[in-house]
């Protein structure tokens, strides 16, 4: 708890003033999984924006107290090219449109894809670091990730069956960042099991013959949840906080923390 307080006092300190107030500089971000590794290696003033995801609590990864003492955009050029910052950080998904008007108004831009592992999570961190100016920021942040893995992973033992469900019957599959931290603290993975490879759809009827040794959902109460509830009785339900769904990065930690934490209880 102690350590929890200092983070956020260090996240939210000489923020009385809004960062991005000024006119013009700074790092601007449209990329949520990019405020919540940004906001633990850069002063606030040098941040012009965060994305909009950052600020609404079912798609934020930073303690939404933070996430609003910094200016909130939707990432459309307009917006961001009114704000003149040094860096724009953005998804790979970004429109062609969007990231052509960011060219023509001469920013410098830095596209970020979906890290599949934690490595390849940690390598995004190191890139975010050098591009802001931040390097040792990044490496402190991997290393906290590094002694996380160290101290999660399970060796040895079962590998107890488990699906993962993001939202409603939104199952998440291999290769991805989930799976990697599911197998890295012991889980089996069981997706693949009723034929889901890639994270996608998968009903609680789909489940009932064959249930896994513990389903993990992201939310409390929900018409999945409860379907899931009644229709598997005797399967264990626990809850993993979609917060720590959204992003890896500085997540992986109490992620990797909370999962090890639902397979010693069962």
């Amino acid at each position: 708890m102690r350590r929890g307080a200092i983070l956020l006092a260090l996240l939210i300190g000489g923020c009385a003033t809004p960062p991005g107030a000024g006119v013009g500089g700074g790092i601007v971000s449209t990329n949520p999984c990019v405020d919540s590794v940004l906001v633990r290696i850069l002063p606030p003033a040098r941040i012009a924006a965060i994305s909009h995801y950052s600020q609404d609590p079912s798609a934020t990864s930073i303690p939404i107290v933070v996430a609003r003492r910094f200016r909130g955009i939707a990432g459309t050029a307009e917006e961001v090219i009114a704000l003149h910052p040094d860096l724009v950080i953005a998804s790979t998904y970004t429109p062609p449109a969007t990231q052509a008007a960011y060219a023509r108004a001469g920013l410098k831009m830095l596209l970020v894809g979906i890290p599949d592992s934690i490595s390849e999570s940690q390598a995004q961190v190191t890139q975010i670091a050098e591009a802001v100016g931040a390097p040792m920021g990044g490496a402190r942040i991997n290393a906290e990730i590094d002694r996380a893995v160290a101290h999660w992973s399970s060796k040895n033992g079962p590998s107890p069956s488990a699906l993962l469900y993001i939202s409603g019957d939104l199952a998440t599959g291999g290769s991805t960042l989930l799976n990697d931290m599911m197998t890295r603290v012991g889980f089996r993975n069981a997706a693949a099991t009723y034929g889901l490879t890639h994270t996608g759809t998968l009903s609680a009827e789909t489940i009932v013959t064959e249930p896994p040794a513990v389903v993990i959902a992201s939310e409390r109460a929900s018409r999945g949840t409860t379907l899931r509830r009644r229709l598997l009785p005797n399967t264990p339900q626990a809850v993993f906080p979609r917060v720590l769904i959204n992003c890896g990065g500085p997540t992986i930690p109490p992620a990797l923390e909370r999962l090890a934490a639902i397979r010693a209880g069962l």
